[in-house]
């Protein structure tokens, strides 16, 4: 059964490496603000995240209760990164990044199967679960071209 939400209540939106929490920043001053200890988030966020491969860009929508108690929702790698690793695109300056400029440059390729297994993955999201896998794919391709990524089959 889903939990009432309050008018006091707070949202943090972070995006934490699997396994990787630490109070360090950007979690700890962005818990730490609202008055949650973030060394407990830390340690069930690391808990929930350790079948995912270490360093994993994994989004956590953290709901705060006006007791300071959380409640937090772990979501589905951003569809970018999925694609950027998808192409085999080596990372730049540490990080995987996408074209300076999109419209012009292509920094690699992703192939139609690559798009599916993305779309597929996106698709187990529950937010996202009432959408066609057609649809899906036409959402991964755009976002494809917006880094600069070119699709082929």
């Amino acid at each position: 059964m889903a939990k009432k939400v309050l008018a006091k209540d707070q949202f943090v939106k972070l995006i934490v490496g699997a396994g990787q929490a630490s109070p360090s920043p950007p979690v700890g001053p962005a818990l730490g603000s609202k008055g949650v200890k973030s060394m407990d988030f830390c340690k069930e966020f690391n808990a929930r995240t350790a079948n995912i491969e270490p360093g994993t860009p994994i989004p956590a929508y953290i709901t705060i209760r006006p007791d300071r108690s959380f409640a937090f929702e772990l979501r589905t790698p951003t569809t970018s990164w999925l694609l950027l690793q998808a192409s085999g695109v080596a990372p730049r300056k540490g990080r995987l990044r996408g074209a300076q400029n999109p419209g012009t440059e292509v920094i690699g390729s992703v192939t139609l199967k690559h798009v599916y297994e993305i779309a597929k993955i996106k698709q187990s999201e529950l937010r996202l679960s009432g959408l066609s896998l057609e649809g899906l794919c036409k959402s991964v391709i755009a976002q494809a071209k917006s880094i600069g990524l070119k699709v082929v089959n």
